[in-house]
């Protein structure tokens, strides 16, 4: 009869374990870090974050920091932090470095626009080489290749739109198809190359009155035409507005009359809103156009 007690209330414990997983903190951390490119003069890496009491196949969410192509750590406090959050709940995090190439030059008007669109590119490429070494060693990392996630912040937000909908991919195989996109403060060069084909579950955190990157559509920080930095960028509104047309699942959070800073609080106050977006509209499929504004 003890034997039975025991085993029921085991039973009982995971159905509860089994019945959070994505939403609640079941297991421990651990954390390794990996060189997956390297360059003559610099060795990329990517700090590569596991739940420990998950064996295999679990989604896998990159993510890409910001600073301007100039700067920022893939090893920040509020990156590591947020890292483990996911990973606590069933997911593998792969905080990835990238060439910093507006380092020392800067990414505003002064900044010529075919540098900034190299600087999307490279990021892209370097981003893709990590997804490739994540892929290529499967037995040690043991994810789930087809639940592969884009996360990203700033100029990492505007890499990783622009790796998912722009960029012409030369690192990954053809069929290779992301699952889903989380974008704070991001924009696009162009919205052409969303089709229905291409579109996939996005979402897009943004305040209104973002004066680096456009909430809908503007010049990058507002440059003048006659400023060699001046390039067009499609917001998240107008990106949530192009899925919406294709039938396509979007997540738009609006945030009245914020400003950039909203390329990082989504981390420390939107947890439950990228949560419930990561389980219904990347591991559930369900197709959903949601839009929520503060």
């Amino acid at each position: 009869m003890k034997k039975h007690i025991s085993f029921l209330f085991f039973f009982i414990i995971n159905i509860t374990v089994a019945q959070n997983i994505y939403f609640d903190s079941i297991t421990k951390v651990s954390k390794r870090t990996y060189t997956y490119k390297k360059y003559e003069t610099e060795k990329l890496k990517l700090d590569f974050y596991k739940p420990k009491k998950i064996k295999r196949n679990f989604p896998l969410i990159i993510f890409v920091h910001g600073g301007g192509f100039a700067g920022g750590k893939r090893n920040d406090k509020h990156i590591i932090d947020f890292a483990n959050y996911l990973t606590k709940r069933g997911y593998a995090v792969a905080s990835v470095s990238y060439r910093l190439t507006m380092k020392g030059i800067g990414f505003g008007c002064k900044t010529n626009a075919k540098d900034k669109i190299n600087a999307f590119d490279s990021a892209s490429e370097d981003i893709s080489y990590a997804i490739k070494y994540i892929l290529r060693n499967k037995r040690r990392f043991k994810i789930n290749p087809n639940k592969i996630i884009l996360m990203g912040s700033s100029a990492g937000a505007e890499a990783i739109l622009n790796l998912a909908y722009v960029y012409d991919n030369k690192v990954l195989p053809q069929s290779f198809k992301f699952s889903g996109i989380v974008s704070m403060a991001g924009a696009l060069t162009t919205t052409e190359k969303i089709t229905r084909e291409t579109g996939i579950p996005t979402q897009l955190f943004h305040g209104t009155k973002d004066k680096l990157v456009p909430y809908n559509i503007a010049p990058h920080h507002y440059c003048n035409k006659n400023d060699v930095g001046y390039l067009t960028l499609y917001g998240s509104k107008t990106i949530a507005e192009k899925l919406k047309k294709l039938g396509k699942s979007f997540y738009l959070y609006s945030v009245k009359n914020g400003d950039h800073s909203w390329n990082g609080r989504p981390l420390n106050e939107c947890k439950k809103e990228i949560l419930d977006f990561l389980y219904n509209d990347v591991i559930k499929n369900k197709n959903r156009q949601t839009l929520k504004e503060i």
